[in-house]
């Protein structure tokens, strides 16, 4: 636990001890207790509070061995330790899952059940049900503040715990010198005057409960405990303005005022009341205040939660911009790159045709023809690449059959002076077609830098056969029949390949094979790494 924690830890327990202080402050001896022990017994019961935010099911354990152990010495710290044990399985149920839980429910229940139990007298079903329910309410409560605090937009509990000290602070200071004099037994009357402060603190997430709870709790308090009527009252108010402050519509509003109207006439309207229209006029603005307050900062909430929308569609907006500012921009490149590589390329294939008129049969011909040809796939080539980047979301269209795709590569490559040998294996076609259209780019590759490092001449082999549900292609050269002038190259065909290669999640290496010539091994998956 952080240091920071630390000053609610001390609250914690000073709020217990404080607590025992106050309910056994008329108290004198007992039987096996002189009054003296006060102070001790207040010690031993609210200092465990303070721990009770790290071990919850040990607080809650020691609670419960101590009330047991209390009620049967006959001190009255037995009423703050019910009070106490409550709060501590509410933590229980917030922080611990559900099956350590239940040791400290059980627990409670036995030592509840002790409490509530008197010599000589049988346990009725009553009294079980009573000892049943009072340790699983606090319990599910926790439970279900730990399951909805994820689903909320409002992460921040600092309101909650505002409003929780406050109610408690509220009820036990207005209330705890009247506690000996109701008909209930004190313990009972402090346990409702804790929960009914606590209650406050899940009125933004549960108003309408919050709400029932208070103006029940309003009518016990009038009909047992007239000296805590106006504290539930100041409690009712302000489950109103909580409650109009996350009401979705004026109906309901509306019925919460009306229902308020009524609480507050319950419990200011006595027997020997005059009732007049300034009163009246009194009573209603009184309930209507709260409300106000709880629908301007609903409306507060509401203009900020509708900033923050538009807040955030404009950083969308803003994003679109830039994206199609980006993609204006590629197309903008693209066009240029088409140009620039068309108008050379289209130059080049000019001269090739008109060079092929001149020499009309023999290799050279041949040579000027397949010229021609590749100048015209490139050309085609730069305009589906154009359309690409005009419209990204478009995938390229396939302009052949990988695998013939291959056997081209390989017959241009032996038209230009290779000597290849190409093993295509037919189970080749039923790899993914991505994995083949890569391997007939790495083929391509492989070709033509074998074409420009080793010359015409220079003997290949290249296989594409299946591997484990992929595809192998190996390439392999050897050594160059004679010295020969390199062709420029700009180093990035190998880089090329071992990218295509990467993305796909295969695997790639070249290098020399030991005999003089080079070996390029690529392995690609069946299915592209994510």
């Amino acid at each position: 636990m952080r240091w920071r924690g630390v000053p609610l830890d001390v609250l914690l327990a000073a709020s217990g001890v404080g607590l025992d202080l106050l309910t056994t402050a008329h108290a004198g001896d007992t039987a096996y207790l002189p009054a003296a022990m006060n102070i001790p017994m207040a010690l031993l019961v609210g200092l465990p509070m303070g721990l009770v935010r790290r071990w919850p099911l040990a607080v809650t354990l020691y609670l419960a061995v101590f009330l047991v152990l209390s009620d049967q010495l006959g001190s009255y710290t037995s009423n703050t330790a019910q009070i106490l044990i409550c709060v501590a399985l509410g933590v229980v149920g917030f922080r611990v899952p559900w099956r350590p839980a239940m040791a400290g429910v059980g627990a409670t229940v036995l030592a509840t059940a002790v409490n509530i139990a008197d010599p000589g007298i049988a346990m009725t079903g009553n009294t079980w049900m009573y000892s049943v329910l009072l340790p699983v309410f606090p319990t599910v409560l926790g439970a279900y503040l730990r399951s909805s605090a994820e689903r909320l937009e409002e992460r921040d509990v600092t309101p909650d715990a505002l409003l929780a000290a406050g109610g408690v602070a509220i009820t036990v200071l207005s209330t705890w010198t009247s506690w000996h004099s109701g008909a209930l037994p004190v313990w009972v009357i402090g346990l409702l005057a804790v929960v009914g402060g606590l209650s406050l603190g899940v009125a933004r997430r549960l108003p309408g409960l919050v709400l029932l709870l208070q103006g029940v709790l309003l009518i016990a308090a009038d009909t047992y405990l007239n000296d805590a009527v106006n504290t539930c009252l100041i409690l009712t108010l302000i489950a109103i303005g909580v409650f109009s402050m996350r009401a979705a519509s004026w109906a309901w509003t509306g019925a919460a005022y009306l229902t308020g109207c009524l609480l507050t006439a319950i419990a200011v309207v006595g027997d020997g009341t005059e009732i007049t229209p300034l009163r009246v006029g009194v009573l209603m603005t009184l309930v209507a205040t709260p409300i106000a307050i709880g629908r301007y900062l609903g409306m507060r909430q509401a203009a900020a939660a509708a900033e923050r929308l538009r807040a955030e569609e404009s950083a969308r907006l803003a994003v679109a911009q830039v994206r199609a500012d980006q993609l204006a921009e590629r197309e903008r490149i693209a066009r240029d790159v088409h140009d620039i590589v068309a108008h050379h390329v289209g130059a080049m294939v000019l001269r090739a045709s008109a060079a092929r008129y001149t020499a009309p049969d023999g290799p050279v011909a041949d040579a000027l023809s397949d010229i021609r040809e590749t100048g015209h796939q490139v050309l085609q080539d730069l305009r589906d690449l154009l359309d690409l980047l005009r419209d990204p979301d478009r995938g390229p269209d396939l302009l052949a059959n990988p695998a013939d795709v291959v056997r081209e590569s390989a017959e241009r490559m032996a038209a230009a002076g290779l000597v290849v040998h190409l093993d295509l294996d037919p189970a080749s076609d039923r790899a993914p077609l991505i994995a083949r259209a890569s391997a007939a780019r790495i083929v391509q590759e492989g070709l033509t830098n074998v074409l420009k490092h080793a010359g015409p001449g220079t003997r290949v082999r290249v296989t594409v056969a299946p591997a484990q549900e992929g595809l192998s292609i190996e390439i392999r050269n050897g050594r160059p029949p004679t010295v020969i002038e390199r062709l420029p190259s700009s180093g990035r065909g190998l880089a090329g390949m071992r990218e295509r290669v990467r993305a796909l999640g295969g695997t790639l290496s070249a290098g020399p094979d030991g005999d003089g010539g080079w070996l390029l091994l690529a392995s690609l998956p069946a299915r592209s790494a994510a």
